[in-house]
């Protein structure tokens, strides 16, 4: 499970399945930072992991500031599955 940044917005919500980095994330938490005061664009930050590890995260059986932090603008990322 990793923490991914996005730089704009992808258009994607909660259990939207995304590509990036040749990798597939499921996107199990996503949160709008700077609608109305912030950074210049606007950042999703999105709890992201395989579909092994929902368990894991709806349990909260994990320590959010011990993820892997990763950041993207959002033309890096491929949305293959939106809700």
């Amino acid at each position: 499970m990793k923490k991914l940044v996005i730089h704009g917005d992808p258009g994607i919500r909660k259990n939207a399945v995304i590509e990036y980095d040749d990798e597939e994330y499921v996107c199990f938490g996503v949160t709008r930072q700077g609608d109305y005061h912030g950074p210049d664009r606007l950042q999703i930050w999105c709890t992201v992991g395989s579909e092994d590890e929902r368990e894991t995260y709806q349990r909260r059986e994990y320590i959010p500031m011990h993820l892997e932090t990763m950041s993207a603008d959002a033309e890096a990322i491929e949305v293959v599955e939106s809700e």
